[in-house]
């Protein structure tokens, strides 16, 4: 079935109903709070984002005129489900792959094993890359090879439901960017270190003079 391009938002909300239902089944169908907390995950989400409600919502409504989202009544709270095998016409494994390379970006075919083993648990690589070039091989395809980076030894995969990916390369020999959130963590941990050496050193310091010896 051909689709028109999603938007970032409704492929975001897509793809947190396929990873919800795997993770948490008990709470499967999502409520629009959960599906709005999972959308704006700050842990295994590229990029993070910070949608409201009614983004969220209005995403919805765009994903269910395409048959991509249901919504399930029988519950005080609307409840809402993914139809994206279904309407995509894929398997299982094909629908965890694309499902981490909407949640995380773009990734090698060594991290989609990784990351899709709550969703899907692949034998080895060469299974994962048999899925990926079927859904090359999809008219029109769903996903695509991006350019070796410089340094970069695997080239990454992206999804194309978004349209196509933009590549932005790095400079050659260029470090890998860590996420700000990650490196100020990484620099309060290091404070917080120092802190507590500064303290034992000091501890040590009036141990030994108590006890009248050279540290």
């Amino acid at each position: 079935m051909s689709l028109r391009t999603l938007s970032a938002l409704e492929a975001r909300v897509l793809a947190v109903l396929v990873e919800k239902q795997h993770t948490v089944p008990d709470s499967y169908p999502l409520s629009l709070n959960a599906l709005t907390l999972g959308c704006n995950q700050k842990t295994a989400r590229e990029p993070v984002m910070n949608a409201a409600e009614s983004e969220v919502l209005q995403a919805l409504d765009e994903l269910r005129g395409m048959s991509l989202v249901n919504n399930v009544s029988g519950s005080r709270v609307l409840r809402y489900e993914h139809n994206l095998r279904r309407v995509l016409g894929v398997p299982g494994q094909a629908e965890a792959l694309l499902t981490l390379l909407m949640l995380r970006g773009p990734q090698t075919s060594a991290e989609l094993r990784a990351n899709t083993e709550r969703l899907h648990r692949f034998a080895d690589i060469s299974s994962v890359d048999g899925f990926l070039e079927e859904l090359v091989e999809r008219q029109p395809p769903l996903v695509c090879k991006l350019p070796r980076a410089p340094g970069a030894r695997e080239q990454r995969w992206a999804h194309l439901l978004c349209g196509e990916p933009v590549y932005v390369e790095a400079a050659a020999g260029a470090a890998p960017r860590r996420d700000d959130d990650e490196l100020r963590q990484l620099r309060e941990e290091q404070q917080a270190l120092r802190a507590e050496l500064d303290g034992l050193k000091a501890l040590v310091t009036r141990m030994a003079g108590e006890l009248g010896i050279t540290p």
